[in-house]
């Protein structure tokens, strides 16, 4: 679809510079007519572009405003021409005049549009309105994270998964971190990305739209939801609450797991890669692929070492999931009559 549209406008500025070329508007030489023909096309072509991207309720409120704006000054005109003003000075008059109040029925009808309810139109604006309001929008919080991929291949998840140009920006700016782990994290959620892409019962949609008068991810995807009617993915606990304050929908990957089981279960074992010192005594913290944090007990002294962890506890709340278990160390005593035990058996 996209090499289709590229093709039509490319189409569409070469016939403009060949009808160009050919009439030669105000006598200009071949080669200024070539010259306005593309200039023409061009400005066209990318304001068929910007239209593309507008909300159906700005372009009909922009359409109505300059409508009125022309009626509005085509009954001025017409109070002008009965008055004792010479003929060249009203045709300037009338023509500023014509040009200003379509502008402005032009700028305060977009503007205005978003007031527009088209549900209350009837069935006819039904068709567009409807897939807006199953369109998702994943956070980067929500890809890096990796159980959307699968929930998705469950399909509990149905309609749109949009993602923004400036979350994959975001994506690859953690992948290409120089921390390991943080690289790690970018390079998980590219692929769980490729995962969802693949998958024949999700529709993935990569977005354009961008505001830069917006710095902050969290804002941008809080106006890019209202834009699309659409609901946030993620996992970020600050997100989800400045969502709710703007009236946001948000779906919490962290309230779906705190409803199901735990997949780390009390007096399971794991093993888990200690990273580094615990804010407790004695303890030591690990992370798993997803990010989750892992407090280990007596396991300060095993830093950068991979051992073996009873879990404890799991805690999953709205901010999160953290699991909680303990090294235990067997004396040495017991593992002097383990060597032992072993040497006389290989003996």
């Amino acid at each position: 679809m996209a090499w289709e549209m590229i093709s039509l406008r490319i189409m569409f500025v070469l016939i403009l510079i060949f009808a160009s070329y050919h009439l030669r508007p105000q006598g200009i030489s071949p080669l200024e007519s070539i010259l306005a023909g593309a200039s023409l096309g061009l400005v066209f072509v990318v304001v068929e572009m910007r239209l593309e991207k507008a909300r159906l309720t700005r372009l009909l409120g922009a359409t109505f405003g300059t409508i009125v704006g022309i009626l509005a000054a085509l009954m001025i005109s017409h109070l002008l021409s009965m008055t004792a003003i010479e003929k060249h000075e009203q045709s300037y008059i009338q023509v500023t005049l014509l040009l200003l109040m379509a502008y402005i029925g032009l700028v305060v009808g977009a503007h205005k549009g978003d007031m527009l309810n088209l549900a209350a139109m009837g069935g006819l604006f039904s068709a567009e309105r409807q897939p807006r309001k199953s369109c998702k929008i994943l956070d980067t919080s929500a890809i890096i994270d990796g159980r959307i991929a699968d929930v998705c291949e469950t399909g509990f998840v149905d309609g749109t998964l949009i993602i923004p140009q400036f979350v994959l920006r975001e994506l690859q700016l953690v992948a290409d971190s120089s921390d390991a782990q943080k690289r790690n994290r970018g390079r998980r959620g590219l692929d769980v990305l490729q995962r969802i892409q693949k998958m024949t019962t999700s529709q993935v949609q990569i977005v354009e739209d961008d505001f830069p008068a917006l710095r902050d991810v969290d804002m941008k995807l809080i106006e890019l939801a209202k834009r699309y009617e659409a609901k946030i993915v993620t996992n970020d606990f600050n997100l989800n609450k400045v969502a709710q304050l703007q009236r946001v929908p948000v779906l919490n990957l962290n309230d779906l797991a705190n409803s199901l089981k735990p997949v780390v279960l009390p007096g399971e074992t794991m093993r888990v890669f200690i990273l580094k010192e615990g804010k407790e005594y004695n303890q030591g913290i690990a992370y798993l692929d997803d990010g989750t944090m892992v407090v280990v007990d007596n396991a300060r002294k095993m830093i950068s070492k991979t051992i073996e962890i009873a879990v404890t506890s799991v805690l999953q709340t709205a901010a999160g999931k953290m699991i909680f278990g303990k090294y235990e160390e067997r004396p040495r005593q017991e593992r002097a009559e383990v060597s032992q035990t072993t040497n006389s058996v290989s003996s």
